[in-house]
Parts: structure tokens; sequence; C-alpha cells
């Protein structure tokens, strides 16, 4: 297999920059293109608009789409990074008519940050405070109308009146094999790599439901298969290649085996607390409960009670511990 030719970073080339293009979501991706159309006729800002779910979704993905579909420029950053007001207010005063501000991880913006944003959502306005003590005076200073597109994996962290500010409220769901294969079918072509149906479905049932493993996954795979001199990634050599990176049929990695065998070994299948199992696992919690546990949920190889974490007869079975089950 050739080298794939050189030009655009990976990420940048893969990502779809059509809503036509956008493979998956089909309920959203529909309901938007009418949300789009709309707005282009009228020849107004869209609708503030959140995106929620699981990292690699392709939230931020989808604001791009947005402003190329309506032909706006887009800006991007972060809740993080806007530590003060002003931080906020320079962005906001510097966008074009329309425009869409992008904001990932939008639930750890600051409050002092988040309360500045609300006039600007409703009416336009910003409200800015200048001088200090008691000479201090606010200022109304009028926006170009703008669609904040926010994104978050942790939508319960939003406060109400943020969350309630948004005419446009969307889960992304997990991606099935079928539609990750069409994926992994066009990123080989954009990046110069031959792969079968057979190769294309067997990297797209490993890729956890998420278009961004299944993107990182074919790059691996096409690194094995140029070494190897393979003319195509087939099912065998996109399951061999796998195996060596500790991805196995269920798209589980040597971490998720590890909580699982944990969860079962040690605490006899649960049920046990989130906390407790990250330190068995020398994992921090966060991770766990973001990363690893939605898919093993998912997938039914646990289960989240009011007690704690429970392994599935399912997992039992995976590991092939059976016998300890019984």
């Amino acid at each position: 297999m050739p080298a794939p030719t050189p030009g655009k970073k990976p990420d940048d080339t893969l990502r779809p920059h059509r809503l036509a293009d956008f493979i998956g979501q089909d309920d959203l991706r529909a309901n938007l293109a009418v949300f789009l159309q709309a707005a282009r006729e009228r020849g107004k800002a869209l609708d503030h608009t959140l995106f929620y779910g699981s990292p690699g979704l392709g939230k931020t993905t989808l604001a791009q789409i947005m402003a190329s579909e309506l032909g706006v420029n887009m800006i991007s950053t972060s809740g993080p990074v806007l530590e003060r007001a002003g931080d906020l207010a320079a962005i906001l005063t510097n966008l074009g008519k329309n425009d869409i501000l992008f904001i990932d991880e939008i639930h750890r913006m600051p409050a002092s940050v988040e309360e500045i944003l609300y006039p600007g959502m409703e009416d336009y306005k910003l409200d800015v405070i200048i001088g200090q003590g008691p000479g201090a005076r606010s200022v109304k200073i009028s926006l170009e109308p703008f669609t904040l597109v926010g994104a978050t994996t942790r939508i319960g962290l939003l406060t109400s009146p943020l969350r309630d500010r948004f005419g446009v409220i969307a889960r992304l769901e997990f991606y099935t094999p079928a539609d990750l294969a069409r994926i992994v079918t066009r990123a080989a072509g954009i990046l110069g790599a031959k792969v079968t149906p057979e190769g294309a479905r067997a990297i797209g049932e490993r890729a956890r439901g998420t278009p961004r493993i299944a993107g990182r996954l074919l790059r691996r795979v096409i690194d094995f298969a140029q070494v190897a001199g393979a003319e195509a990634v087939d099912a065998d050599l996109a399951v061999a290649a796998l195996a060596r990176m500790d991805v196995d049929a269920s798209g589980l990695d040597q971490m998720d085996r590890t909580i699982l065998s944990v969860l079962i070994r040690q605490f006899s299948g649960g049920p046990v607390g989130v906390k407790t199992l990250a330190v068995a696992c020398c994992e921090e919690v966060r991770t766990v409960e973001d990363i690893y546990e939605p898919y093993l949920i998912q997938c039914g190889f646990m289960k989240r009670t009011s007690r704690g974490r429970v392994a599935t007869a399912k997992a039992y079975q995976h590991l092939k511990l059976i016998e300890t089950m019984e």
C-alpha cells in the first residue's frame, strides 16, 4: 500500500464540510437541515444551539458545518479559556453579523463569564462596567446578531439559566457499526488508502461507536498495511492489526478489560463505588466516568446502580470468567 499523500492534517482532512457529507445522527441531521434552511431564507442568525454527548461524536464538526452551510465565520474557544468576563466581551464585540461563536466544554465556563453572556444571547446587548467604586457605571454595547453553539460532555453541569437560553438542544448518540464502516470507507479514500467493505466493517465494529476513534484506528491499521506491503486493508489484516493494539472484537481496550476484571475478581462483580473502582484500577474517577464507563454500559458489560457499579453476565462471558460467576 502506498503512503498517504501529504497535505492537510488528518483531523482537518477527515472532517466533512457539508451536512450532506455528514454520516450518522440521521434525525439530528434532518432537523438541522430544516433549521439551517429556515435561517438562510430569513437572513437572520440561527437560534443558539447546544450539542451534548460523549467525546468524539461530532459536536465540533457539526458547528463547523453550520458555519459553512450558512456562509458565515466561526470563532472557536472553550469554557476553561474564558477566565474573565473581558475575554468573552472581546470575542463578542468582534463577531460579524450572523457569525457563529463556538464554545467547547461550555459547562466549564466560570459563573462570572456566564452571567454577561445572558443579555448577549437574548438581546444582543453587552453590559460593561466602566470604572471602579462609587464612580462605576454600566454601559450597554450593542452586538451584531450571532449564534452561540455550545458543546458539552456533561449537560447536567450546565446551569438552568444558561441551558434554557438555547433554542436548539440536541443529543448526539453513539454510531452504529454500519455508519462507522461508511465513515471508515470515506476516510480511507481521503487518506489515499484502499479498504475492503469487510475491512471497514471490522474497524467500525471496534470503534466504540465513535467516529474519532474509528479515524484513529483506521490510520494505525493503514500503518500496518503499508509496512506489510498489503494492497488493501481487508478484514483479516484489520483484525490482526487491531489485536496487536489490544483492541478486541467488542472494541474493548486494555483499560476496559482491566476495569471489568477488577470489578469481577476483586469486588465479586460489585456493587462497588466508582471512586473505589477507579483507585483499584489506578485511574482517575472522571476518566472512568467519562471515557470508559459510558461505552461499557452502552454495550451491556456494566450496570450503574444506586449502590455502585455491577458487572453483568455478558462481562463474565466476554472475559471467559463464567466459573467465577457460578
